[in-house]
C-alpha cells in the first residue's frame, strides 16, 4: 500500500476533486441556458447554497428562476443612470415575476465603478477600482461581473461573507460564467475567494 502523499510541511496532500467546467468558444448570451444549467447541477450537489445572478433587463434573472426553483436567488441589476440619466434598464414586468417568486433584487452602484468612473470620464485618469476590473477581465468579462456582484450582494446584506455561493455573470447580455466563491465586502475585497469555475468562455 502506497503511503499517503505529503506536502513540504509534512501535512497530507488532499485528493483533488474531479469537477466539470464548461468552456465556451465565444462569450455572450448564447451560453445562458448552458451556464444556468451547469450552475443548477452544481447547486443540487452542494445542497443549500445562495445563487447570485447579474441581470440588466431582468431577462437572465427570470431565466434563472426556472433553473433554481425554491432557492435563495439574488438578482443584481445595473444602477439607475448606468446607461443614461435617470433610466433604469430593469423591466417592470421582469421585476414583478421575480418578486412574486420570492427572489431578491439588488440595484446598487457597481463595486468597481461609481465615483472612480466619474474621475476617469472627467479627468481621463483611471482609479484603482477600474484597474481591478481590467485585471479581472483577464479571466473574462463574466468572471469580473460574477466577482463584482458578490461584493455588491455582501455589502447589501444579501450574501454572507465567507459562506460559499454561486455567482453568475455574463458578457454584455445573458450569462456565460458561473463561479462558486466565498463573498467579501468591498472594503475587504482581497478576502474574496473563487473556489470553483463551473463555466466560462475560452476568450
Amino acid at each position: 500500500m502506497k503511503p499517503e502523499p505529503r506536502s513540504k510541511t509534512g501535512r497530507a496532500v488532499p485528493k483533488a476533486d474531479g469537477l466539470r467546467c464548461l468552456l465556451f468558444d465565444d462569450p455572450g448570451p448564447q451560453n445562458t441556458a448552458a451556464t444556468l444549467a451547469r450552475a443548477a447541477e452544481r447547486a443540487a450537489e452542494l445542497g443549500r447554497v445562495r445563487v447570485l445572478v447579474a441581470s440588466s433587463s431582468g431577462e437572465t434573472g427570470v431565466a434563472a428562476l426556472r433553473h433554481f426553483p425554491g432557492r435563495d436567488l439574488v438578482v443584481v441589476t445595473h444602477s439607475t443612470g448606468f446607461a443614461k440619466p435617470n433610466d433604469q434598464e430593469f423591466k417592470p414586468a421582469n421585476r414583478r415575476l421575480l418578486e412574486e417568486a420570492g427572489a431578491s433584487i439588488l440595484t446598487a452602484q457597481h463595486a468597481f465603478g461609481g465615483v472612480g468612473r466619474a474621475v476617469r470620464k472627467k479627468l481621463g485618469t483611471y482609479e484603482i477600482d477600474e484597474v481591478i476590473a481590467f485585471a479581472l477581465r483577464t479571466f473574462g468579462q463574466g468572471a469580473k461581473v460574477a466577482i463584482e456582484i458578490a461584493l455588491m450582494a455582501a455589502d447589501a446584506g444579501l450574501a454572507r461573507t465567507g459562506e460559499p455561493c454561486l455567482s453568475i455573470g455574463g458578457t454584455d447580455r445573458g450569462a456565460d460564467t458561473a463561479l462558486l466563491l466565498r463573498p467579501a465586502n468591498a472594503q475587504t475585497f482581497f478576502d474574496l475567494r473563487v473556489m470553483e469555475v463551473l463555466a466560462k468562455p475560452r476568450l
